[in-house]
This record gives C-alpha cells, sequence and structure tokens, in this order.
C-alpha cells in the first residue's frame, strides 16, 4: 500500500507546487517613461503630455507608472517627477491619474532646459525602479532625440541589465547635424540599439505616436 501512496503524494505536491509558481507570477505592468529636457528638446514636451495622457488611460490596476526627467545627472530618484500605483478601487484610481496629469502640468510648464543629456544614468534608474516595482512587464520609453551628452567627469560607461524590458525610443527627432549627415542619426540608433540588445533586452523607435497603442496594451 506504501507504494502506491507515497508516489502519489509526491505527484501531488508536484503540481500544487506547479499551481503556487504560476499564480505568483506577476501581471501587472511597469511603465517608466524619460523625458529629455535639454536644450530646445523641452519645446517637444507638449508632445510628452498627450504620451503620458494615453498611457494614464491605459494601465490598469496594480499597475506602476512613473515619469522623470533627463538632465545633467540622472541617477537619481530626485529626477523622478511623478510616480503611482494603480489603486484596485476606480474612484481611488482615477484621483490618482488626476493628480499624476497636474504633477506633469506642472513640471512641464516650468521646466528649464538642461545643460547636458544623461539618458544612461536615466536608464539606469529606470532599471532600479521597475526591478524594485516587482511587475510582471517592464518597458521604458525614452523621449529624446537620443544625443547622449555629458559633464565632465561622468561615467556612463557600464552595461544596461535590461533582460526582459521593453525599451522603446519615442520621437527621435533630426538635429541640424543630421540633415548634414544623415548617418549621425542612424549612429545614434545603432549605438543604442546595441546597448539594449547585448543587454538581452528589446528595442524598437516609435516616432508615428498612432502605433504606441501595442506598447502600452501588449
Amino acid at each position: 500500500m506504501k507504494k502506491i501512496i507515497i508516489p502519489m503524494i509526491a505527484v501531488i505536491s508536484l503540481l500544487l507546487a506547479g499551481c503556487s509558481s504560476r499564480d505568483e507570477t506577476p501581471t501587472t505592468h511597469g511603465v517608466y517613461m524619460l523625458l529629455d529636457t535639454s536644450g530646445t528638446y523641452t519645446e517637444e514636451l507638449k508632445k510628452a503630455q498627450l504620451i503620458i495622457n494615453y498611457t494614464l488611460a491605459k494601465l490598469n490596476p496594480g499597475d506602476t507608472f512613473a515619469v522623470a526627467r533627463v538632465d545633467t545627472g540622472s541617477f537619481s530618484e530626485k529626477d523622478i517627477i511623478a510616480k503611482v500605483t494603480f489603486d484596485d478601487r476606480p474612484s481611488m484610481a482615477n484621483r490618482q491619474k488626476l493628480k499624476f496629469r497636474d504633477d506633469i502640468d506642472r513640471f512641464v510648464k516650468n521646466v528649464k532646459p538642461s545643460a547636458y543629456t544623461d539618458i544612461t544614468g536615466g536608464m539606469l534608474q529606470a532599471i532600479e525602479f521597475l526591478n524594485e516595482a516587482g511587475v510582471g512587464k517592464k518597458t521604458v520609453l525614452i523621449f529624446s532625440d537620443l544625443k547622449e551628452e555629458l559633464k565632465k567627469g561622468y561615467i556612463r560607461d557600464i552595461p544596461l541589465q535590461v533582460g526582459g524590458f521593453d525599451v522603446v525610443a519615442l520621437n527621435v527627432t533630426k538635429l541640424r547635424s543630421d540633415n548634414v549627415d544623415p548617418r549621425e542619426y542612424m549612429d545614434r540608433l545603432s549605438m543604442w540599439q546595441k546597448r539594449v540588445e547585448s543587454g538581452e533586452g528589446s528595442w524598437r523607435v516609435i516616432n508615428d505616436m498612432e502605433r504606441l497603442e501595442p506598447v502600452i496594451l501588449n
């Protein structure tokens, strides 16, 4: 009799363990958006507001959203403009979304251009934030022309550990120098793609905002 009971107990234990592990897998979505505030790129931030409002509308209870500025030194929680994990209660979630939107509107209205563009520092902060949030799907949105300019002495030759992350560059505007030599634009895109993919993350560029929906919903 024991020869029958013991294997059955082992099988049941394995099945229960399998169910438990599946149940513990997070299904929530975390989105971290970086806003380039260097030079004249601040003029593009009204477009960023539309993307932020769209994202607020699409995220669900339990999802996490944060928006941070990219400035001279972006590897800092102080650069997070707004952050939230949405409540399960619809009325509370709506209040959270309204406050988030107001915080962004206030920031865009009063923002001052930064002298440098520490995109890598912002990426490192985004990775840390989303990993700590414990979400199932992790997305980093980079609203920038992707031209990184670092203040003297800043070290950013650091691998990006983005396994399981979707990294999406938005509104990658062309600079005046890109019109003279388009290779500069293509080289910027290629460099960031290599950095993300070498860190085992997925990379894409979306300049047509109508194509953003799959990024937020999938």
